[in-house]
């Protein structure tokens, strides 16, 4: 039953990994990976003069990173308010819509985004209007474009995930919100005292899981959503990558720069499952 899964990896994971050498060589697609001149690490080199990659590193850490604590805070929050709904009609329902835009692809939220967004059509600049507030241009503004990415990115993943911590809630012993009860603790005391404690052990574990994607800030998001008057703030190693890979075609310092981002995130990832066997005692095997 494995086979299938095995050929595909091989095929779609493993196989093109031939192509990191053209980290170490100036490739030329003609003369292919074989007669390509090599170059060692020029490409590295290179990629670490430039002027705006540091910025390009920056920006990926730091929304990343914005991301994985929004990512964490609300989704506990409202899976800890949705265990407090006693009508399950009402909870179900809810559960419904904020699970729904996680099947969206950023293609289409993109496009929804913008629409709302739009500094003279959108409905948002309409209502600030109306408020006597000048609209900024959220998607046009280097100021506001990394907390747009990651304030739609929560919006649109919050949901999904806190179907984790709802099934972690489900697994806390009922009998000890009835003693607590009895013993006069209000509802904020029973959730800061028994929800949040027995939600610890999946708290961690997901806090550390996720340290394996700080350099990984969504590509798919980012390039919907970006324009080149937001490079300074927006601009991220993925999307960087695919300019200078596909649209100036840098091949080999395209792939170096990929590599580099490869190598970190490996150890990241590493790290992140030491963590988690060390803190939350989860095994891969």
């Amino acid at each position: 039953m494995i086979l299938p899964g095995l050929i595909l990896v091989s095929i779609y994971s493993y196989g093109p990994m031939i192509g990191l050498v053209m980290a170490f060589q100036d490739y030329d697609p003609v003369l292919g990976f074989f007669a390509s001149e090599w170059v060692g690490l020029e490409n590295f080199q290179f990629v670490f003069s430039l002027p705006n990659f540091s910025d390009v590193f920056w920006n990926t850490v730091s929304i990343a990173v914005l991301k994985i604590i929004a990512g964490l805070v609300v989704p506990i929050t409202i899976a800890i308010l949705l265990n407090e709904i006693g009508k399950s009609m009402i909870k179900r329902s809810v559960q419904t819509l904020i699970y729904l835009p996680h099947f969206l692809s950023w293609v289409i939220l993109g496009g929804i985004l913008i629409d709302i967004l739009s500094p003279s059509t959108g409905i948002v600049s309409k209502m600030l209007t109306a408020l006597g507030i000048n609209p900024p241009f959220f998607l046009g503004d280097n100021n506001w474009f990394p907390s747009v990415l990651v304030a739609s990115n929560t919006w649109k993943e919050f949901g999904f995930s806190t179907i984790v911590y709802l099934a972690a809630i489900s697994g806390i012993n009922q009998s000890l919100y009835e003693a607590a009860a009895v013993d006069g603790a209000k509802k904020w005391r029973q959730i800061w005292h028994i929800t949040l404690p027995g939600m610890r052990p999946i708290i961690i574990l997901m806090a550390t899981l996720s340290l394996g994607s700080v350099l990984n800030a969504g590509f798919d998001q980012v390039f919907n959503l970006y324009s080149p008057i937001v490079y300074e703030s927006g601009d991220i190693i993925d999307t960087f990558v695919y300019r200078l890979g596909l649209l100036e075609a840098q091949y080999g310092v395209a792939t170096a720069i990929g590599l580099f981002q490869s190598i970190i995130s490996f150890g990241l990832i590493s790290l992140s499952y030491f963590l988690a066997y060390r803190w939350a005692n989860y095994r891969i095997f």
